[in-house]
């Protein structure tokens, strides 16, 4: 039974060594970041210990998935995405209800993310689906098919409702399509025609008033600053009051006097911006950067189209998360309740994102037919 849990040293010889080093590094500067944000906080005092336990399980499992072939999950597939489904409807149902929206189940004190989770499903199931298909992603039938799945779970998560994760999934999409080869009139167009549901909708009940203010706070947050704007403005004084070197650790005047809401999950880019400054926020970007670019190259590395879209999968929502959380906690993108990859506090985006770490690493490993 141990002997199935070596890794052969020929597919060690793959191994991306940086896809498995930079996650670590950021986990590691984010329970340094975490423990700022709580030191001063009895309540949440211990997340920064709980963040090192959700690291080291997420390279327990990322070690364990990666002494299996990835294309056993091709077997998988349906019975992960069903999986998924059920548990988001299940959250839809009887879910745990944080800050307006039902996204977590409760597990004993702790809570899950489905949504999380269900994203890593649908990754998985798309990537089967279009290798299936041999990448014939512009045949009508075949694209209907890979719309429904993606809609469904998007659906789901909307009804949450989660409109980070919903944009996520959006954006994941987005890529995956993309480099399937799916007709730019096609992606443009359903790109067109989403923007004219969204001004179809928006001065309806379907579009609830505290959505529509999250969503636009961020172009005036002075006229919001009593409710959905007070974060941003904080958190942009913070973010602009550290300079180039920041103020040093433990340090930070917004942060430490409890200014900013989350900084220990949606907001923790304020407190890297206030203590650890310009330097500190390059580094962490440039880290984030590194880590894309690998990714991609073990997708156009990979022996088959599954590899590849997954690759591609996940690359897509490691950028599109990184993008919106730093984007929104400096104005320029609308606030969401994403949280910034391996940074924020969370033991369900840690664990999903180790998940698709030890999937890619997998993919790299068994990159050339030989070792098979």
């Amino acid at each position: 039974m141990l002997n199935k849990l070596k890794i052969d040293r020929r597919l060690l010889k793959q191994i991306d060594i940086s896809i498995i080093i930079i996650p670590i590094l950021l986990s590691a500067f984010s329970t340094v970041n975490i423990y700022s944000a709580v030191h001063n906080k009895p309540e949440l005092l211990n997340n920064w210990k709980l963040q090192i336990i959700w690291t080291i399980m997420g390279l327990v499992l990322v070690y364990l998935i990666s002494t299996f072939d990835y294309n056993i999950l091709i077997n998988y597939a349906e019975i992960i995405y069903a999986a998924s489904i059920v548990l988001l409807i299940f959250n839809d149902v009887a879910g745990k209800t944080v800050n307006g929206a039902t996204g977590w189940i409760s597990i004993g004190s702790r809570a899950i993310q489905p949504s999380e989770f269900a994203k890593i499903a649908l990754i998985i199931l798309l990537a089967k689906k279009i290798d299936n298909m041999k990448s014939n992603i512009n045949n009508v039938k075949n694209f209907l098919s890979l719309l429904t799945y993606s809609a469904i779970t998007m659906v789901l998560i909307v009804i949450e409702p989660d409109m980070g994760m919903t944009m996520v999934c959006f954006f994941i999409v987005f890529g995956i399509f993309f480099i399937a080869g799916l007709d730019l009139k096609v992606i443009f167009g359903g790109i067109f025609t989403i923007v004219i549901g969204i001004a179809a909708v928006w001065n309806t009940s379907i579009m609830k008033a505290y959505w529509k203010e999250r969503f636009t706070s961020f172009l005036n947050p002075e006229k919001y600053r009593i409710s959905t704007g007070l974060q941003l403005i904080q958190s942009k004084i913070g973010i602009g009051s550290g300079g180039v070197f920041g103020k040093g650790f433990l340090n930070g005047t917004q942060v430490q006097g409890g200014y900013i809401p989350e900084t220990h999950t949606d907001f923790i880019f304020a407190v890297i911006g206030e203590e650890w400054g310009l330097i500190g926020a390059l580094v962490l970007i440039i880290l984030y950067i590194v880590l894309f670019c690998r990714i991609i190259k073990v997708a156009k590395n990979s022996k088959d189209i599954f590899g590849k879209i997954f690759c591609v999968g996940i690359a897509s929502s490691f950028l599109f998360s990184t993008l919106q959380n730093i984007g929104m906690t400096i104005g320029i993108m609308p606030i969401s309740g994403l949280a910034l990859p391996f940074v924020s506090y969370g033991g369900s985006s840690m664990l999903t994102g180790f998940i698709g770490i030890g999937i890619v690493e997998s993919i790299s490993m068994r990159r050339n037919k030989i070792n098979f």
